[in-house]
């Protein structure tokens, strides 16, 4: 099950004087049913709305995504591509890292527990309310390494 469903979404934005929109609705079910490791940016998203039929301006999207990712439903992902990705933001044991390469973009998730209680322990010392923690580690995968060497 989803950690966050159309009533508890609608439930957190009511609470914070906001509605639940067909546009912040439909892109909350593209990210539920979005498969284990995608993620998509705004254009993306743009992309696959309009492919679907759905006319959700650009602008629009990337005000729900930004709402969603302050809010903790999305994480928001800096991705060797020079703009930023998003994902459903699920809790442990799904949560997870990203190994990404410069020069290919190719990118690996992986999970580290050690990363998740340093964030978990750092946001609680200091009174905070952990709603994401995040290691992205930028490098240079074993195929690009290849072929930077000299033949």
């Amino acid at each position: 099950m989803p950690l966050y469903t159309t009533d508890s979404l609608k439930a957190e934005l009511n609470e914070k004087g906001w509605r639940l929109t067909p546009q912040r609705e439909t892109i909350l079910k593209i990210f539920q049913n979005l498969p284990e490791g995608n993620h998509l940016s705004a254009e993306d998203l743009f992309d696959l709305l309009e492919s679907q039929g759905e006319q959700i301006s650009l602008s629009t999207i990337y005000r729900t995504l930004k709402l969603m990712a302050r809010m903790g439903i999305l994480r928001e992902l800096e991705l060797a591509e020079g703009h930023k990705h998003y994902e459903i933001n699920q809790p442990y044991p799904y949560h997870h890292h990203h190994l990404i390469c410069v020069r290919c973009n190719k990118t690996i998730e992986f999970k580290s527990d050690a990363v998740l209680k340093v964030g978990t322990k750092t946001s609680q010392k200091e009174g905070y309310h952990l709603l994401d923690c995040q290691l992205t580690i930028h490098a240079v995968c074993p195929t690009c390494q290849r072929s930077l060497l000299p033949l």
